[in-house]
């Protein structure tokens, strides 16, 4: 007999292969992260698609305070959700918002790596860097988020990446970049800074780099990791056009539809 929580998977599956919305899941597996990692793990045990890379989630400080957790979480980010900069984005009642952030593109020879990841050898694993907008939202009929658990569970809440123009790696003070996000036709403006992404970018990609090491997960090919919001959880107020630019990286755009 199936258990609930392999009924719930196979939903949260078939919505995220068919685009669907579904009810929201049993509580029981938002409101404790450790619930809700094993149903996003056994999720993403069923999904056969191509891996893009990873997310780290849950990286901004205050919010990690207020969920009394220890920490952020991460999941798998799937290329068929991975966009060039400038493409369209449809979204629905239950998309959260945008978020912009940096993002790295990480060497396969990190998976043959015997030590711990640290910021003083991270470096020789990067490649490149990037801006990204992220939008994220539930494939559940739900809004706002009122535990890790909640965007945990329902695969990280990724809807689509899109990545601007990847520079070549190089050390910057990643942490003090200031970053902005906005939409013209509607007079949307939103300011952030690098340094509210869990200490820095650098830091939130060592933190997903050993959880993924200690997952034993493994991609024979490089991969992105995305770091998480410089500017929190923007709300969507309104279609056509988001730019974001980040000091020293760049620019990368979505238009949202």
């Amino acid at each position: 007999m199936s258990t609930l929580l392999e009924k719930t998977s196979n939903k949260l599956v078939k919505a995220f292969l068919k685009n669907k919305i579904i009810s929201p899941i049993p509580s029981k597996y938002t409101k404790r992260l450790s619930e809700a990692q094993k149903l996003r793990k056994l999720c993403e045990s069923k999904i056969k698609l191509p891996v893009i890379g990873f997310k780290a989630a849950g990286t901004g400080i205050p919010l990690i305070k207020k969920f009394k957790e220890k920490e952020p979480f991460y999941a798998t980010v799937y290329k068929r959700n991975f966009l060039k900069s400038g493409k369209s984005v449809k979204i629905n009642k239950s998309t959260l918002g945008i978020e912009l952030e940096v993002c790295y593109k990480v060497k396969k020879s990190f998976f043959l790596s015997k030590q711990p990841i640290t910021i003083k050898n991270i470096s020789k694993y990067i490649s490149h860097m990037a801006p990204c907008i992220e939008v994220v939202g539930y494939r559940q009929r739900k809004k706002g988020i009122t535990s890790f658990g909640d965007l945990c569970s329902d695969f990280g809440a990724n809807v689509k990446f899109l990545v601007g123009s990847a520079k070549k790696y190089k050390r910057i003070n990643i942490g003090n970049l200031k970053t902005n996000i906005s939409n013209k036709k509607i007079n949307q403006n939103v300011n952030g800074n690098t340094n509210s992404v869990y200490i820095n970018p650098l830091n939130s990609l060592r933190f997903v780099l050993n959880k993924v090491k200690k997952d034993r997960i493994y991609l024979n090919k490089d991969f992105w990791v995305f770091t998480g919001s410089s500017v929190g959880v923007v709300p969507i107020q309104g279609k056509g056009l988001y730019l974001g630019k980040i000091d020293k990286l760049g620019s990368v755009k979505a238009r949202i539809r």
